[in-house]
């Protein structure tokens, strides 16, 4: 994991590279099955989240995600934990050099953080300062060696880093 203005390493043996822009959620207790409705006593806040893929390694690994996921610089966090923000309806906007790839609000989520996190809490034990990615919105795109990438969340702030 690495933070804002911090670069992507782009790997050698990967063919096809992509970004998604999410909302991440930052748990605060330890809790397990939790519901909805109590969901939000154990959010410690929001930030964004630049999700980057292997397609290419995930395809010939027949869906698989850890080796398409996994690598050192593929999740990148920040600029900032906001606390007691209502995220139901937050603009989300992806840039690849300066052009919108993604543009949407967290309002078209198929599942809300709060179904999320209590999905998540009923498979596993969350931890304080656990980072849940919400899911992306369409339009990720390829991404190249030298691009300047910002996931931008309104009332967060921007996340910016560059592929190397």
């Amino acid at each position: 994991m690495i933070g804002p203005n911090e670069e992507i390493i782009y790997p050698n043996k990967v063919e096809k590279l992509f970004f998604e822009g999410e909302l991440a959620v930052i748990l605060k207790d330890k809790v397990k099955n939790i519901e909805p409705n109590e969901v939000d006593n154990h959010i410690l806040g929001y930030t964004c989240f630049n999700d980057i893929t292997a397609v290419d390694l995930i395809e010939k690994d027949k869906g698989q995600l850890t080796r398409g996921k996994y690598f050192d610089t593929f999740s990148a966090i920040g600029p900032a934990i906001v606390t007691d923000l209502p995220v139901e309806n937050l603009q989300i906007i992806s840039k690849r050099n300066g052009e919108i790839k993604q543009n949407s609000n967290t309002n078209q989520m198929i599942f809300s953080v709060r179904q999320i996190v209590s999905f998540i809490s009923k498979i596993m034990t969350l931890t304080p300062f656990d980072v849940i990615a919400t899911g992306t919105p369409a339009g990720a795109c390829e991404i190249k060696k030298g691009d300047d990438l910002e996931i931008i969340i309104e009332k967060i702030g921007v996340l910016n880093n560059k592929v190397r």
